[in-house]
Parts: C-alpha cells; structure tokens; sequence
C-alpha cells in the first residue's frame, strides 16, 4: 500500500503543480531600485516542484533580481540535492522541513538583517509556519501564493490518471489521512482538513491543525506572525487545485458540511493566531488574479509583488 500510495500520489501532482512554469511569460519594464537596503528574498516551492527548476521557480528567482537591482534571492533547497528536494514535496513531514529551514537561514549570513518571502502552494503555508516558529531571521513580508492556510478538502483534478486512479487517492484520504502513518508519509495528509469530522481533524493533523492554533493556543505564533510587517495573500479565482480554493485567503467550510464558506472574521483562527490584530493593524492584504493555480504572468508579477519586495526594510 505504502509503495502504490507513493507512486499515485507522486504522478498526481507532478502533473498538476506545475502551472507556474507552464504561463506565459514575457518581458516586461524594468523596475529596478537602487537602493541598497532592499531585502533579500526567500522562495519556497510547491508540490511537484524544486527550488530550481529554469522553468519554474529558476525564472522566478531570475526575474527578481532582474527587477530589484540584484538582490540575494535564495531559493530553498530542501535536503543535499534537487531529488531530495522534490520528494519533500510529498514524503518530508512540514515540521521536518521547517526545522531543517530555520537552521539553514540562520547559518545565512546575508539573511541576518531580516528577508522578504513568497510561497509558491503548500510553501505558502510552509513559510507561514517558519514566520510563526522561527523569528529568527526576522521575516518582514510574506506573499503567499495559493497557499492552503485552512487546509484542503478534495482531491486535485487528475488530467492524465485514470478516474479508479483518482478515486483510490480520494479514498485514502477520506478514511485514512489522519491514520498515524499517513500523516507521517504523506505532506498533503497534514493539511487535510475535514469539515465533516472537525474532531479528528484537531486531534489528529499533525502540522496545519497546530501552527492554526486549533488544539492548543500558542500565543507565541500569534506574537512571532504579528511580527510581519506584511501578510500577502493571493487567490487563484479559477483554481481547479485547491478546493476550496478560499483556503488560499484563510476560509474554509462552516464546521458540519462543505459547502457553505465561513467568512475569515467568523472563524477562530482569526483571533487564535492573531490575525484579527494584523487585519486592524494593516498588515493583512488580500490579492485575487484570474486563472487556475499558480497560473500568472510575469507582467502581473512585476505589477503586484515587485513593488513590494521594493519596499525598505
């Protein structure tokens, strides 16, 4: 079962994570600031990618430096090499990752002032956790990009599996994510979150139940995220990966059913992990842009998120 899990859900997400290296992308003005103090940049990458693939996050890192007078980009590699770093995408459990980050940004000397960071899918919730357990570097702004921050409930679509396929990897999830040796295997089980079984889902989540605050009130995680001068959040409007694709802005389906979505200022995370505090302060920024995950262009880019890596620290 462990080998036939790990090879479906592998060809599962490879082939449905990787828009963002698929979008058109073309040049577009240069808006370089010459200001020295701008920050460095820390990406995360998603499910089914690396840090470095030219075609994904490669580019990425290439076009912000290209935009930001050359500032330090730092694209996490997690692990010894690129292989490593693709299978934790599905197989190294978040706080495994997340310990193994903050140690390595810390022995980063150009980070020690402080860094912005983007999170590309799971990374986005990914780095929320290392803003909230790891305050040192300081993180500054983080943009979170389609990241799952109330989890998700449903199952990718499946463009080249076949649907018995599909249906087996919705099964394991449905009755088995929160099994011990799911959890432990599997990345996308420690976000799985089931509004029909709320119980289980805190009890039993192994990451996103706890940096949300869900079982036990960490005030430390409220503290280290208010921390942020910053909290960027973008939704994908036509996302056919995450469901429900509010997850990406911090909603989630009303306890008991999924289908009714409860507002962010509704649930108790908002004020479990202090977000109520960055909404009045100003900190909390919700962006939307068309098209399905991950799916933006280069001009939409430079447009929306340049300008805020440009701001000084």
């Amino acid at each position: 079962m462990h080998c036939k899990m790990r090879l479906l859900v592998s060809a599962l997400y490879l082939i449905s994570c990787l828009h963002f290296g698929q979008a058109n992308i073309t040049d577009g003005n240069n808006n370089d600031n010459g200001n020295g103090n701008i920050l460095p940049v820390v990406l995360w990458h998603g499910m089914g990618d690396t840090c470095c693939f030219p075609f994904s996050l490669g580019s990425i890192k290439k076009l912000i430096e290209e935009h930001t007078n050359g500032t330090y980009v730092r694209s996490l590699e997690i692990g010894a090499n690129i292989v490593l770093d693709y299978e934790s995408g599905f197989f190294i459990h978040p706080n495994k990752q997340v310990d193994y980050v903050c140690q390595q940004l810390a022995r980063d000397e150009k980070l020690a002032n402080g860094y912005n960071a983007i999170g590309f899918s799971q990374g986005g919730q990914f780095l929320r956790a290392l803003a909230q357990r790891c305050p040192t570097p300081p993180m500054r702004v983080l943009i979170s990009l389609g990241g799952q921050h109330q989890g998700v409930y449903g199952v990718p679509k499946c463009p080249t599996l076949s649907v018995s396929s599909c249906e087996y990897i919705t099964r394991l999830l449905n009755y088995a994510a929160y099994d011990e040796w799911v959890q432990n295997g599997l990345v996308q089980a420690t976000y799985w979150h089931d509004p029909l079984h709320e119980n289980s889902y805190r009890l039993k989540s192994s990451f996103l139940a706890d940096i949300n605050n869900e079982l036990y009130i960490n005030e430390r995680y409220a503290e280290n995220l208010n921390k942020l001068k910053r909290f960027v959040m973008v939704k994908f409007l036509n996302d056919t990966i995450v469901q429900p694709k509010e997850s990406q802005w911090f909603e989630f389906y009303a306890p008991g059913q999924d289908k009714h979505i409860l507002p962010l200022s509704e649930s108790k995370v908002y004020k479990n992990i202090g977000l109520d505090e960055m909404k009045q302060r100003g900190k909390l920024q919700f962006l939307s842009v068309e098209g399905d995950h991950l799916a933006i262009s280069k001009e939409w880019f430079i447009k929306e998120l340049v300008p805020l890596l440009l701001e000084l620290a």
